[in-house]
């Protein structure tokens, strides 16, 4: 039954998903829609003059990408980019703030759909694999529907792994490409239970979209995304393998270029100074202008003339891959209609097809760099499917009656744009399942060879010379991901652990006082955890503790909760002492006492008090107040009556607060009994110089953390890093600490490993008795803390042993922003 339950709740979860992606996917394509062809009716209809068409033709791009650019930054920043590389880092085991939030979601649909309105040379399929997450995050939270999913958190990978396939099916409606495609990509083990997840979400999400197309757009059937209509008898002959295979190393060198390309233009405009103060003060130029030259460029009665720069994305792919020689004589009216929209009076279909490729090329880099969502897998395809149908004509042009005469099959140029598309995408891309993506959104089998031999070659070709898309992506951003070993690098089996390990490791041990603790803390800013050892002669690895816990720890120890607490003990001890004072005062003084008098003498009244009430009776009630205050205003002691609300403020902004409360009323009720200020610097003084008992004291210790050996490969420890999703590893020697093994060292010597640049240190000889925790300018630290947000500021709970900074976006136009956003929440998190 338990089973039966979980089943039934998966299946429910599934279905929901490719049906939610579905609709969404239907509502953006229909806004995308509406765009382009508002667009067309500016500029056909509008008016005939040359200038005014060119305005309505420029505008309405700009005011869509202006209205994107601002929605994504106000509502969801982390919506800008692709997101399969964020993908795949929440896939490996990181925690990437506010990337799969409702807001993010918002902006991603919003924005995506405006730019792709705009006619910029990008794509979606990355897009919506974030969006598909989004998705699966926020539903895996809604308890009731979907209680057994929600009380896993184990199975949530498995969802999100299931989610990105479920976005690129229900983007091209490919669901065996889809799967394939987020095994391959967007995680590296990939739990086989998983499998049937996958299938199922993007079977229903498939069907959904090519459903709605028969209901809503007034289909026939259900058809592929981009039809074609080779015949499979004869669709190609064998020597023309060997062109597939020319094809196919092109395409990996084209590939392997346009990723150099992309990353030398984004390093390029990082390092701009010029560019930098231009974006600092506004973040709007940057889009303004690039989308007005790319709207310029694309002006059909300018440059558009030469690229087909009046037709979308999807007829530019459909008419790419078409079964007809464009340079024929024989074409019906159908056909004459495709080939006038890639050429002109100026130009052949031969130049266009050369501008048409040159133009995505290069602008789709450049667009890339917006502060938007945008994908770049849709560009590779017509960037391929361009390069190809150029080989394709050529060869036409040049043996009109096949490789051998009498031929059964004459050259077909739609096949080799269909070809050179797999290629050159699956090349950027780094993956063979683009192969499976290609047949199912142009419904053809016929060129199955063709496309496995020129994927797998254009694979080999650029993966020797350049990472994949999503890799370079991943190392601008500074994400913690690893990259893959090369399976052909044979110095992977012979470095060690002990060849890239730190060694000076900053540690606590039992019996540390409060007073190193903090001196630690405040030394290493960057460091999650923390290992525990029994001492610092042994090194016998105890356990780790987490940095926000030992911050806790101090701040219980020397915190206003417990100061008050210990005043108030105090104040009760100066109480009894006076109490027993006056009752010994008071029994020696009846003792001595003397027979009463028939007369008592008795103090007359203060005439001048009851005078100064009665004035302050006429006062206004917050005069009266303050009269009072005056009036009950108790006796100087050691021991300082303070206001309760009298908070510790932020050191940021807390000044106006302050000012704030300390203009508020005093009234006796609201005292709380506090320390003096050279009582409190004694106190803690004493305070701190106290051991640390960790056993009896509330924190969480982890007894058993990640531990290599200093014999360890690397190759068996990117294997545990990838598998685990670990930040760091500590590396013992007989139970001893030695050294620590992070993200960043790890990567480091895979990358250098992968172009046979690394050095193998000696193996160290001998421990170290004693490690030094700090360096001789933070020996001399005053010991003197009035609060915990002076003693620790600005800690930063970070990645362990790293600073990985996640918000180092790629792109351009959010670069001064985006990092003072990411500034500002680092500096949040570290008041503690």
């Amino acid at each position: 039954m338990y089973i039966l339950t979980r089943l039934r709740d998966d299946w429910i979860f599934l279905a929901v998903l490719g049906i939610t992606m579905a609709l969404f996917s239907f509502i953006m394509d229909e806004g995308i829609q509406m765009c382009l062809h508002a667009q067309l009716w500016l500029y056909r209809d509008l008016t005939s003059h040359i200038a005014l068409q060119y305005l309505a033709w420029v505008s309405v791009p700009i005011c869509l990408i202006l209205f994107a650019i601002g929605f994504v930054h106000y509502v969801g920043p982390q919506s800008a980019g692709s997101g399969i590389p964020e993908m795949r880092t929440i896939l490996r085991g990181a925690t990437l703030k506010d990337y799969l939030s409702l807001n993010t979601l918002i902006a991603k649909m919003v924005g995506l759909t405006a730019v792709l309105g705009s006619g910029m040379p990008l794509g979606k399929e990355g897009p919506f694999v974030h969006i598909a997450s989004i998705v699966a995050e926020l539903l895996s939270k809604l308890a009731t529907p979907f209680h057994g999913i929600y009380e896993n958190k184990s199975r949530n990978s498995e969802m999100l792994a299931a989610a990105c396939a479920v976005g690129l099916g229900a983007c091209f409606s490919a669901p065996i490409g889809g799967v394939l495609f987020s095994i391959e990509v967007t995680t590296t083990y990939f739990a086989v239970r998983n499998y049937w997840r996958g299938f199922f979400a993007c079977v229903v999400g498939a069907t959904v979209v090519r459903l709605q197309a028969v209901w809503f757009q007034d289909a026939d059937t259900v058809r592929s995304l981009y039809p074609t209509y080779i015949t499979t008898e004869f669709p190609y002959d064998p020597q023309e393998l060997f062109i597939f295979v020319i094809v196919g190393v092109l395409c990996g060198l084209l590939a392997a270029f346009f990723v150099w390309v992309h990353r030398q233009y984004v390093l390029f405009m990082r390092a701009n100074k010029l560019m930098g103060k231009l974006l600092s003060k506004n973040r709007f130029i940057y889009p303004a202008i690039i989308t007005l030259i790319i709207s310029s460029i694309t002006f059909p009665l300018g440059g558009g003339q030469f690229m087909s720069g009046e037709i979308d994305s999807p007829q530019q792919l459909t008419q790419l891959f078409s079964n007809f020689t464009w340079t024929s004589k024989d074409l019906n009216m159908a056909q004459m209609d495709i080939v006038s929209n890639w050429s002109s009076d100026y130009s052949s279909i031969f130049i266009n097809l050369i501008c048409f490729t040159l133009f995505h090329f290069f602008f789709s880099i450049i667009g890339s760099t917006m502060a938007l969502p945008h994908g770049m897998f849709i560009p590779a395809l017509k960037i391929g499917g361009g390069f190809g149908r150029l080989i394709g004509e050529s060869l036409a042009l040049w043996l009109p009656q096949g490789f051998s005469f009498p031929t059964l099959a004459p050259i077909i140029p739609g096949g080799y744009a269909i070809v050179g598309a797999a290629a050159f995408s699956g090349a950027v891309t780094r993956s063979i399942c683009v192969a499976v993506v290609v047949f199912e959104i142009t419904g053809q089998i016929a060129y199955l060879v063709p496309v496995m031999i020129a994927v797998l070659v254009s694979n080999a070709v650029a993966s020797l010379l350049q990472p994949s898309m999503y890799d370079s992506v991943t190392k601008l951003k500074n994400l913690p991901y690893l990259p893959d070993l090369l399976p052909s690098n044979s110095c992977i089996y012979n470095i060690f652990v002990e060849d890239f390990m730190v060694r000076d490791v900053k540690y606590i041990w039992q019996g540390i006082t409060y007073q190193k603790l903090k001196e630690v803390l405040k030394a290493n800013k960057t460091l999650r955890c923390l290992p525990l050892v029994d001492n610092p002669h042994d090194m016998i690895l105890l356990g780790s503790v987490h940095r926000h816990d030992l911050i806790n720890l101090i701040q219980e120890h020397i915190g206003r909760d417990r100061r008050l607490q210990v005043a108030q003990q105090w104040q009760q001890e100066v109480d009894e002492q006076r109490a027993r004072e006056q009752a010994k005062d008071y029994q020696g003084s009846a003792n001595n006492e003397r027979r009463p008098s028939r007369f008592e003498v008795v103090a007359a009244t203060d005439l001048l008090h009851l005078r100064q009430i009665a004035n302050d009776e006429m006062l206004p009630p917050n005069r009266r107040a303050e009269a009072l205050i005056n009036t009950l205003s108790p006796r100087k002691s050691i021991l300082l009556n303070r206001n309760s609300t009298d908070e510790q403020t932020d050191p940021e902004g807390g000044d106006n607060e302050a000012a704030n409360i300390s203009k508020r009323v005093q009234l006796p009720g609201d005292r709380v009994v506090d320390m003096s200020a050279e009582m409190q610097e004694k106190w803690e003084r004493d305070e701190m110089l106290k051991t640390v008992n960790l056993d009896k004291s509330q924190i969480n210790i982890d007894p058993a953390p990640f531990q290599l050996v200093e014999r360890t490969s690397m190759l068996k420890a990117h294997s545990l890093f990838f598998m685990m999703g670990i930040n760091h590893a500590y590396v013992t020697n007989i139970g001893r600490l030695v050294g620590v093994v992070s993200l960043k060292e790890l990567r480091n010597v895979i990358e250098k490993a992968n172009v046979n640049n690394v050095a193998v240190q000696n193996p160290r000889e001998e421990l170290p008795e004693e490690k030094a925790l700090l360096s001789p300018s933070h020996t001399a630290v005053d010991l003197t803390i009035t609060t915990i947000d002076s003693s620790i500021t600005q800690i930063d709970l970070g990645s362990s042993y790293e600073s990985a900074n996640v918000g180092a976006g790629l792109n351009i136009a959010s670069q001064s922003s985006y990092s003072q956003t990411n500034a500002n929440e680092n500096k949040k998190s570290s008041d503690v």
